[in-house]
């Protein structure tokens, strides 16, 4: 039984989860795409995470 779970905690530390700052992805970085529109709106796309951590109350 130790051995099971000693597998599994090692897949799970190496499986390639990270914490970035806007929750738990496959990404360390969260790769968010900044920009102004042509009147001068500005955007943030970011691509979606496994789970979202709220940094605001």
């Amino acid at each position: 039984m130790k051995k099971y779970i000693l597998i599994l905690a090692l897949l799970f530390g190496i499986s390639g989860c990270f914490v970035n700052e806007r929750g738990i992805s496959n990404r360390f970085y969260d790769d968010c795409h900044e920009y102004y529109d042509a009147s001068g709106t500005y955007h943030k796309d970011c691509p979606k995470n496994w789970v979202d951590i709220k940094m605001t109350p």
